[in-house]
């Protein structure tokens, strides 16, 4: 199963953390949690994420849909990077989240990634078969 935790920091922990965490100390104690996670074997992907005014939002409540620019004002936390780790259950991807090295005002949000299996069910219909083989062969490709 994959799993992926999201980073959230609500802005005030982020201004904070600009004012007074040194960047080389975040960056080895991320970077000695991502070397844990790669040789328990569990390590898909991590990212960061650019600040939220570089983004935008995409609203589909309307035709056409709304773009509107970042920093977004009605966001209480801000989703500021990622893992994709594989496990072999939530109980031990619950246990990787909780090792993570983060601090107040942070939080992580972890979530099962579906998998093609979670959409291919017996008797299906056809455009769903359809478009889960080709799921499978463009990740296939990608690999």
């Amino acid at each position: 199963m994959r799993w992926m935790l999201i980073m959230q920091v609500e802005p005030e922990a982020a201004a904070r953390a600009a004012e007074e965490l040194d960047l080389a100390e975040v960056v080895q104690v991320m970077g000695a949690y991502n070397e844990e996670l790669q040789k328990a074997g569990v390590f898909l992907s991590a990212e960061g994420l650019s600040d939220a005014s570089e983004g935008f939002r995409v609203d589909f409540s309307s035709q056409p849909p709304v773009v509107t620019d970042g920093p977004y004002a009605e966001a209480r936390e801000i989703f500021t990077g990622f893992w994709i780790l594989e496990v072999a259950s939530r109980e031990e991807a619950e246990h990787w989240a909780r090792k993570c090295p983060l601090g107040p005002g942070t939080s992580l949000e972890v979530r099962r990634v579906q998998e093609l299996s979670d959409f291919i069910t017996e008797g299906e219909d056809d455009a769903v078969s359809e478009w889960a083989s080709k799921a499978q062969e463009w990740r296939a490709a990608n690999a």
